[in-house]
């Protein structure tokens, strides 16, 4: 079993390849190939690596499947004793990206 952990968009993902993940949004068209050269760590059939922080010479490469939004986080303020109310709903943007290979 292959795996990797990368860091994308601030965040750490544990990735293996021919799968697909959810990142933030990243400014590319849909179909384009990524590369992510923030390797943490591989685990490539039972042969770990550690980078301190991370791996030089190894990239994973990636390719943008479509851009969606999450699922709906409202807000809602309110002031006690008062008819002061607020309510906000957010969607952020996420990217889809499907794992090649490492």
């Amino acid at each position: 079993m292959s795996y990797a952990i990368i860091e994308a968009g601030g965040k750490q993902f544990w990735v293996e390849p021919g799968k697909f993940y959810d990142l933030d949004h990243i400014p590319l068209e849909p179909g384009d190939k990524i590369t992510f050269n923030k390797v943490l760590l591989v685990n490539k059939d039972g042969q770990l690596n550690i980078g301190y922080p991370c791996i030089k010479n190894i990239t994973i490469e990636g390719t943008l499947l479509r851009h969606f939004k999450d699922k709906k986080v409202i807000v809602y303020k309110d002031k006690p004793k008062k008819q002061a109310r607020s309510k906000r709903g957010f969607r952020r943007l996420i990217t889809r990206v499907q794992i090649e290979s490492f």
